[in-house]
């Protein structure tokens, strides 16, 4: 399923030009044109989700998979010391576009690149019971 307003179902059927890394029936991987590193790639699915919660398992086991191929094929011609393998789902958490994808940012000691968060703590118990109700749910 493709939405015809989504500029990353545009990227990903090749609609639009870009600097291709990888493609399959499933999904279409691309240098990101404003890369937070030298090296930075997103991985598209064809088919058109705006998030994780709506994505068929299928594209997200392949969407996983060839994450880890990317970062290691990223870590051997880089040699970078790092890699982040990121995504993000709703405007809470960083969603920009719409539509699912997944970056893997190489990184390096000291680089400019920040993804960073303020460490939480859970009260005596809490962390105890969100596991338990969470396993309740799966």
């Amino acid at each position: 399923m493709k939405d015809e307003n989504c500029i990353f179902c545009k990227l990903a059927a090749g609609d639009i030009p870009t600097n291709t890394v990888y493609e399959d029936e499933y999904l279409r991987a691309i240098m990101d044109a404003a890369p937070a590193n030298k090296g930075h790639i997103i991985i598209l699915p064809k088919s058109h989700a705006a998030n994780i919660f709506e994505l068929e398992d299928i594209y997200v086991e392949k969407a996983f998979i060839l994450a880890r191929k990317i970062a290691i094929a990223l870590k051997k011609f880089l040699n970078c010391d790092g890699v982040n393998i990121l995504q993000n789902n709703g405007e809470a958490a960083g969603q920009t576009v719409f539509h699912f994808h997944v970056h893997i940012i190489p990184r390096y000691e000291n680089d400019t690149c920040n993804i960073a968060w303020t460490q939480c703590v859970y009260e005596d118990g809490e962390a105890c019971e969100i596991a338990k109700n969470i396993n309740a749910l799966l």
